[in-house]
């Protein structure tokens, strides 16, 4: 009884959020790729590739692009990507 209770409540206080579609995938991808971009610049050339590689070839242009280079960039641009996606769900543009 208690937890359907704290349900309800918490229930009329959360935000309506966008349904998936097309559009909202595309804008995680895009802002995935700004946040590998910008941790390709911002990641320093020392300090990159110390850890484990991918177990992929990679472009050229990512030489030295490690898993733990990937894992840190891809959670910048999921954090990037729900933030413009709510943003963009609650001013009605998606």
């Amino acid at each position: 009884m208690i937890n359907s209770s704290l349900l309800l409540a918490v229930q009329a206080t959360t935000p309506s959020t966008p349904e998936w579609t097309p559009m909202v995938g595309l804008t995680m991808i895009v802002c995935n790729l700004l946040a590998i971009a910008i941790g390709y610049y911002g990641i320093n050339k020392q300090n990159r590739g110390k850890g484990p590689a991918l177990p992929v070839a990679v472009p050229g242009m990512f030489k030295g692009f490690g898993i733990p280079e990937l894992l840190a960039t891809a959670s910048l641009g999921h954090l990037l990507g729900a933030g413009v996606i709510l943003g963009l769900g609650n001013a009605g543009v998606l």
